[in-house]
């Protein structure tokens, strides 16, 4: 067997026996300290919370209402915690393809539900990487149809694809927000850009990702990587602190920011340290570019800040900036950090122009206030001191 095949099924193997091993008994060196945004967990069986193996607390960022999607849920812990957090009202879905996981997530479901006095979670088998196909359907279609040579294998490829375009287990822009604790570290290298792109592929327009994750500070060598029982253990298969949030970004995240990062290392291996991290990252910035006269005034610390798109914004400089630009600067995770001026006059949707956004450019104020603009106002007797003395 060729050494790099070796190599990718001993890792897999080894996650895939570590957390089967996790689900019948603690596993200490799995998981670093966490303290979680509810104190009071007595809602969740011991059993799951003496099994929880993770890095962080994602549930921290969590609404009332949200459609939450659980990557790697593993005994459920996250899921129960979410379940509680977004109400009645809301809806959580926890995937992991470890049997052993997922059972002991699935068996506690009506427990929890009685002590919170609804139901809104569930568990599906599937692949992060592949959030399209519900292994739980293709474990029927071979239960029914089993693969005894290349032909089955082929008729087999088929039914997957069938399965990922009609009937996918995460459906597209569906999702308010996806959580994950210290599982994406453990996927294979050459998965991980699907690994992102179907994390902002389920997410809805305006939804987010809040992920702890395990970093290194330096780029794990490749005799560290090849050690199984080190990647199964979270450690060797960590990003790189900067690749990590550059992941987001590069499928099309906007707004990416650390939210949680641990100053002391978990752990440090031949010099290298390994921390966890939490990042937060949002979808939304896609859509076409339409000139309506509207600028964004950076209203500091910095001298200059560059957004996700390349605009350069000066502080207390007026920024042409496109209508979408302009909408998206002034919600989260940006409130606050821009004025908004709209021009003098609307421009309709229907009628404004292409904007080329490549570009940043000042916003003469003639351009929102028009250029025959001639207003004179008298001085009033209003007082401009946010203390109530005038000028």
């Amino acid at each position: 067997m060729n050494a790099s095949v070796a190599e990718v099924l001993d890792k897999e193997f080894a996650v895939r026996d570590r957390y089967s091993a996790g689900a019948q008994a603690v596993q200490p060196a799995l998981c670093c300290p966490v303290s979680y945004s509810l104190d009071d967990l007595d809602f969740i069986p011991h059993e799951i919370l003496e099994r929880d193996y993770g890095c962080g607390d994602p549930t921290a960022y969590l609404r009332r209402g949200d459609t939450v999607l659980d990557l790697g849920s593993g005994g459920g812990k996250v899921c129960y915690i979410a379940s509680r957090l977004v109400g009645p009202e809301g809806r959580v879905i926890g995937v992991d393809c470890n049997a052993e996981m997922l059972d002991l997530a699935r068996r506690h479901r009506e427990t929890v539900a009685e002590r919170l006095g609804y139901a809104n979670v569930e568990f599906r088998c599937g692949m992060i990487q592949d959030l399209r196909l519900d292994l739980d359907r293709l474990s029927d279609e071979l239960a029914s149809q089993p693969v005894r040579g290349h032909e089955d294998w082929l008729r087999l490829r088929s039914v997957e694809d069938g399965l990922r375009r009609g009937e996918p287990m995460i459906a597209d822009d569906s999702v308010d927000c996806v959580v994950s604790n210290c599982v994406l570290n453990l996927v294979r290298p050459d998965d991980r850009r699907q690994l992102f792109q179907e994390v902002f592929r389920v997410l809805k327009r305006g939804g987010r990702a809040v992920i702890s994750d395990i970093v290194s500070d330096e780029d794990v060598p490749q005799h560290l990587q090849e050690d199984a029982h080190l990647w199964s253990g979270c450690v060797s298969g960590a990003f790189r602190e900067d690749r990590f949030l550059r992941a987001f970004e590069d499928v099309g995240f906007h707004g990416v920011r650390i939210v949680s990062r641990q100053s002391e290392p978990w752990q440090t291996i031949e010099g290298i340290e390994f921390r966890s991290l939490t990042i937060e990252a949002w979808k939304g910035k896609q859509g076409p570019c339409l000139e309506r006269n509207q600028a964004l005034v950076y209203r500091g610390p910095f001298k200059r800040v560059l957004d996700d798109d390349g605009h350069a914004f000066l502080r207390g400089e007026r920024i042409a900036v496109c209508d979408k630009t302009f909408r998206l600067l002034q919600k989260e995770p940006y409130a606050g950090m821009f004025e908004a001026i709209e021009p003098l006059n609307e421009i309709p949707l229907d009628a404004a122009t292409p904007f080329d956004c490549s570009r940043s450019k000042h916003r003469d104020p003639r351009e929102t206030k028009g250029a025959d603009y001639d207003s004179t106002t008298p001085a009033g007797d209003s007082c401009c001191g946010p203390d109530g003395k005038c000028c």
